[in-house]
């Protein structure tokens, strides 16, 4: 799940995405719980044969849930990153024919329309000046109605609020102590996080109504809102 040309030269190239699947799960509460959730709240909204966008899909870990559990949705994963989209389309290869990627950013993605969106773990690599266009580029290509479900990191911007809380995300995945201090300067400056009123602010800014947070994980945050 890449956003920048750094990321997708760098940090999201081909030694990330060959360990990719371990991350998530060691980095993030509950995730398959937190995948459950999205698929749920996706149907309750988009018809059994709907169409999903996936932003942020290299890795493929949400797109073969949602491709496990709706057999009749079809999707259109869209990553910058084509290291992290060739493990997605490995992930999903039982649904080769239902599931389209490309190598792009939001502004080049599908018109659609869609049924719903997801964007799991991604929008804190989206710089602060990108994060409404991005949200409103999402928003166009939906239906009204459809339902959008994003969950990434955020928490209180606030001191000392804001370094506790990195403290407590590199402790949560296991950080080696002697690199602790360098992994939290690191996501101090390299990371674009907001607090959960401003991430839902903006969410309304760009259109979305009915905002609603569904999941919480010590540093992550989950909303789902509506078009």
């Amino acid at each position: 799940m890449s956003t920048s040309d750094t990321q997708k030269t760098g940090a999201f190239g081909a030694g990330h995405a060959q360990s990719y699947g371990e991350g998530p799960r060691r980095q993030v509460p509950g995730l398959d719980g937190l995948h459950k959730m999205t698929s749920q709240l996706l149907a309750e909204r988009v018809p059994d044969t709907g169409r999903v966008l996936v932003l942020g899909a290299g890795g493929g870990l949400e797109l073969k849930v949602l491709a496990d559990a709706h057999a009749g949705w079809n999707f259109d994963g869209v990553d910058p990153s084509a290291e992290m989209l060739a493990v997605a389309e490995r992930m999903v290869v039982p649904h080769g024919d239902r599931v389209r990627l490309l190598e792009s950013y939001i502004e080049d993605a599908p018109e659609g329309p869609f049924d719903g969106a997801v964007c799991l773990l991604t929008f804190h690599f989206i710089a602060r000046e990108k994060r409404l266009s991005t949200l409103r580029e999402i928003r166009r290509r939906l239906v009204p109605g459809a339902p959008f479900v994003v969950a990434h990191i955020s928490f209180a911007q606030t001191e000392p609020e804001r370094s506790q809380w990195i403290a407590r995300h590199v402790a949560y995945g296991g950080v080696d102590p002697e690199r602790a201090e360098a992994a939290q300067e690191a996501i101090g400056t390299r990371l674009t996080i907001l607090s959960p009123a401003k991430e839902e602010a903006m969410l309304a800014e760009a259109g979305f109504t009915g905002t609603e947070l569904f999941y919480a994980g010590l540093s992550m945050r989950g909303w789902v809102a509506y078009a």
